[in-house]
């Protein structure tokens, strides 16, 4: 039989706030279900079975009898996990070094595969009913084979490895049944397959006092978990009132317990999964992780980590997310890789929690006493429970009781921890409230008697309104007509009088839009007096000045149209924006702008000065927001092609 090292499994279930939850934690399924019919007619049919079986001591039961009588003392255990069959088991009953009386040690051991216990109940004058109850819900599977006098009567296979309706009777508990007749000697023999720990506490009651027994033990559980749904519940409430991350936080936690509380009792897989065996084996495993990392983000909420401790709130969400991930993958691992990896994370989380308990109380943090007390307390539950299941405390208790009892303190404590920082917040809230109650009855005074200072300054503005009205009316007019001429100003070229540069970019921005709607084309001639720094160096800038004015004075008297704009684009340079005007009307109009301007003639100081223009066409239906930009750039480079060409000329923009 497989064994784990005694000192490395004791120290995780020392240190293990669930130690308990683990070791009957498992997957395994037996293959032989199908066939347990079929054997029970086989069995009966051979003729194997020696009077003296493996020469154990039966117990010798009659009407006198105590109604509760603990079996482990009459248990037997066979020292080879290789047997499957009864059968075959009975060939090795000769050999009484086969067998050996069941110990705490085989109790300890982690994964049972095909081992076999075995008692027997011999009674020798009375009509005797007596229930065989195990209690130990997380058993993976159990095969019961009862003989009476050394023939096979019954066979009974159980466990949460099966469907809850598979059981003898209906109860969270492993029972069963049967009656004894005068002299007979029953025997039961259990194959057992489990990959948690072979902890199977054989009960023999009589069937009133397991019935009085039970109905007290379904009250405890009863009262236990109706506590933690009960606090779990308003702290669910509270938080959606309220949207307190403490509370849901608690909320998570409790409701993660009471599913593992549920879960050990075998409640859970009794009322809410009976058919879901699968999900009975992983709800422990998955859940533990769950409830640590409810159990580190209420422990940042409620002591306030936040402003107390930033080191110590990372550590408690790096530790939450580690918590998160492991419960999502558990399922994955093998079942010894689970038992350690779940070990060594209470180990931690349960030691850093106390921690970060006792160093918030070293500091004064308010409740963090409590929250200490809490968590002490059920670690010392847990301690408990692991001292008398290694043997070491011999309570007449179930080991799960003290576990069970730290965590329902832990969990009132915590709740009490809760009260008192709602108690704390409520009455924060409250002197809030009182401070922002006087705060607005100073405002209110101060109002009153701003209202009265404002209705006796009203009375003078009044008078001061009437007298300023007329003023303020010439002063409008006056600003208007300054506006309107501030904005001739702005898009008016001072010495010419044509527009600006900036109107000419607004209005080409506008143009474009309107010839992209409408498909019309844009033309835009590009105009730039020849050779106007000889202008300026032989007859000064003044003649140039003046020339520049008569060549804007022409060019405007060949526009004809409203929407026509012509403006100097910079020094000599002047631009024409012609809408819905194509290519040949473009180079027509200037052509005859050419011409006029190079027809005329001016005198400066009686000297004679010639004028001459390029011009560059561009012209095209607007496509997209950048082509007016674009077509001002072909205009300009078609300038400079009629600069190369001699000059006093007009281009056209080829893309050749």
């Amino acid at each position: 039989m497989p064994r784990a090292p005694l000192t490395h499994y004791s120290a995780i279930l020392l240190f293990s706030l669930f130690s308990l939850l683990f070791c009957a934690a498992s997957m395994a399924i037996d293959h032989d279900y199908v066939q347990s019919q079929t054997q029970v007619s086989a069995i009966n049919n051979q003729d194997v079975f020696d009077t003296n079986e493996h020469k154990n001591t039966p117990l010798r039961l009659t009407e006198s009898s105590i109604t509760k009588i603990d079996l482990t003392d009459w248990l037997y255990i066979h020292n080879s996990n290789n047997i499957t069959e009864l059968a075959t088991l009975t060939l090795h009953n000769n050999n009484k070094q086969n067998w050996h009386k069941f110990t705490e040690a085989d109790m300890r051991s982690i994964g049972a595969k095909n081992t076999w216990v075995s008692f027997s109940i011999y009674n020798p004058n009375d009509q005797l009913s007596r229930i065989i109850a195990l209690d130990n819900p997380l058993l993976d599977r159990l095969k019961l084979f009862h003989l009476v006098d050394n023939d096979l009567k019954n066979v009974e296979l159980m466990g949460d490895s099966l469907p809850f309706d598979q059981r003898p009777l209906q109860s969270n508990l492993f029972l069963y049944p049967f009656d004894m007749k005068p002299g007979e000697l029953h025997t039961f023999y259990f194959k057992i397959n489990n990959r948690g720990t072979l902890n199977i506490p054989l009960v023999l009651w009589s069937k009133n006092d397991f019935s009085h027994a039970i109905e007290t033990q379904s009250l405890v559980h009863g009262l236990q978990i109706g506590i933690l749904i009960a606090i779990s519940l308003f702290s669910l409430f509270i938080a959606l009132a309220s949207g307190s991350f403490s509370y849901s936080y608690y909320c998570g936690y409790v409701m993660s317990l009471t599913i593992i509380v549920t879960s050990i009792y075998g409640i859970s897989f009794q009322y809410i999964w009976p058919s879901l065996p699968g999900l009975q084996q992983l709800i422990i495993p998955m859940m533990i992780p769950i409830a640590l990392a409810f159990a580190l983000m209420f422990t940042e909420k409620v002591m306030q980590l936040k402003y107390h401790n930033k080191r110590m709130l990372l550590m408690g969400r790096y530790l939450a997310v580690y918590c998160v991930f492991l419960s999502l993958v558990i399922s994955f691992l093998n079942f010894e890789v689970t038992i350690y990896l779940l070990g060594v994370s209470i180990i931690l989380i349960s030691f850093t929690l106390i921690v970060f308990s006792i160093i918030q109380v070293l500091k004064g943090t308010k409740n963090a006493r409590f929250h200490a007390i809490g968590r002490i307390g059920l670690f010392a539950g847990s301690l408990i429970s692991a001292l008398i299941y290694l043997g070491h405390i011999s309570w007449q208790i179930l080991p799960q009781t003290p576990i069970m009892v730290g965590l329902t303190f832990e969990v009132i404590i915590m709740s009490a921890v809760l009260a008192m920082r709602y108690n704390d917040e409520r009455k924060a809230k409250l002197q809030m409230q009182k401070k922002a109650l006087e705060q607005a009855v100073r405002l209110q005074q101060n109002r009153d008697e701003a209202l009265r200072a404002e209705a006796q300054a009203n009375e003078r503005l009044e008078q001061m309104v009437a007298q300023r009205t007329l003023e303020l009316e010439v002063t409008l007019r006056e600003l208007n007509e300054a506006n309107q001429k501030l904005t001739q100003q702005n898009t008016i070229d001072s010495l010419t009088g044509v527009k600006n540069r900036s109107a000419f970019d607004k209005r080409l921005a506008a143009e474009g839009r309107i010839s992209r709607r409408q498909q019309t084309p844009l033309a835009i001639l590009m105009i730039d007096i020849d050779k106007f720094k000889d202008i300026n160096d032989q007859h000064g800038h003044l003649a140039g000045d003046h020339s520049i004015k008569v060549i804007a004075t022409t060019i405007s008297d060949f526009l004809k149209r409203p929407t026509d704009l012509v403006s100097r684009f910079g020094g000599e340079e002047f631009a024409i924006i012609l809408p819905n005007t194509d290519s040949e009307g473009a180079m027509q109009l200037a052509e005859q702008v050419r011409l006029a301007i190079s027809k005329l003639s001016i005198d400066w100081e009686n000297n004679p000065i010639p004028l001459f223009v390029s011009i560059g066409v561009s012209a095209s239906v607007i496509e997209t927001d950048e082509h007016p930009t674009l077509l001002l750039e072909q205009a300009d480079k078609a300038l400079y092609q009629a600069k190369r060409n001699g000059r006093n000329q007009v281009s056209q923009f080829s893309s050749e």
